[in-house]
């Protein structure tokens, strides 16, 4: 099969197999951890060894290592059962689920931005450069981007909650109040203002300075010339003719941040306690809920594997050379 049916296929193919390959390790490397998961959960010695037989059958750690991981394929791929919380004493799914909505609206919000701005300012850099408005915005650009969430996070707290009080510390909505409707939404967007300004930070710019090394690269091009000859517009020729071809790398790194935004949304939702999926990742190391860990493991690194799928189908859709590469 040729064209982009066959890339695609072929695409898909790998990705389900980098998945299967990702449950084995993601099985195995939490078997590997030191002691006994059951008896740190009681953390009591007088809990009798039936009782501890009795929980390690209900959290499917009894039996032989195979035994175990066959019933955790059984549980994983035909009922979609990630195990049970020790801590939480719930099925890991409705864990997962319940700090789900949290962290998506957090990193949707604050890529959504990044990429607006850090594609115009890109865009505009790569469009000037040489200039001293290039020069400035490459060295803020670099400072954006080396600066780690959790110390930005840090630094906007003491800021603009303890010294200017204009925003608080953390979670996602006011203590001891039962806000309904638009001022509900105006009590969570209050509070992630901070979290989500310091993931934007960092997004802002690498973004700024994909897009500007990309643009660089497409105004060297013929037809950017030929459309200069014939008297077009500056500003259509950036935003029709340069912008279009130099965008094509900010889809790629798109669909990567999309996916590697777990390490970003674990320090700024650690940092100003959001109780997303970040926070619960923390809490769980701390008090080495397994279960949740493993799951909360596969459920990020399958999203990086259908994030950078859905980049190369794209990819492959808009331009033609991936195809013909691949298929070569």
């Amino acid at each position: 099969m040729t064209g982009f049916a066959g890339f695609a296929i072929r695409k898909i193919l790998a990705a389900a197999l980098t998945i299967f390959v990702i449950v084995c390790v993601n099985f195995v490397i939490f078997r590997l951890v030191p002691g006994d998961p059951v008896r740190l959960m009681f953390g009591d010695p007088r809990v009798g060894p039936h009782r501890l037989e009795e929980m390690r059958r209900k959290f499917g750690l009894s039996g032989s290592l195979w035994d175990q991981f066959i019933a955790y394929l059984r549980q994983l791929f035909l009922h979609g059962d990630l195990g049970f919380s020790f801590v939480h004493r719930i099925p890991v799914m409705d864990v997962l689920l319940d700090r789900l909505p949290q962290t998506i609206l957090l990193v949707f919000t604050a890529l959504f931005i990044a990429i607006i701005l850090g594609t115009l300012l890109g865009a505009i850099s790569g469009w000037r450069t040489g200039t001293r408005f290039d020069a400035i915005l490459v060295t803020i650009s670099m400072a954006m981007y080396s600066i780690p969430t959790f110390i930005l996070g840090i630094i906007l707290m003491m800021i603009f909650s303890f010294t200017l009080g204009l925003f608080p510390i953390g979670g996602i909505t006011t203590m001891a109040t039962d806000y309904t409707g638009w001022a509900h939404v105006q009590d969570v967007l209050w509070h992630m203002f901070l979290p989500t300004c310091a993931i934007i930070v960092w997004y802002t710019g690498e973004y700024i300075l994909i897009t500007r090394n990309s643009m660089q690269d497409v105004l060297g091009q013929d037809y950017i010339t030929l459309a200069r000859a014939k008297g077009i517009k500056e500003s259509a020729i950036l935003f029709r003719h340069a912008l279009r071809n130099a965008i094509l790398p900010v889809v790629t790194i798109t669909g990567v941040n999309l996916a590697f935004a777990a390490g970003g949304v674990i320090e700024a939702e650690t940092v100003f306690r959001w109780p997303g999926l970040g926070r619960l990742l923390y809490e769980s190391v701390l008090r080495r809920d397994y279960p949740v860990l493993q799951g909360a493991f596969l459920i990020f690194a399958v999203a990086i594997v259908v994030a950078n799928l859905v980049v190369d189908l794209i990819y492959g859709r808009i331009d033609p050379r991936i195809k013909v590469g691949g298929e070569q």
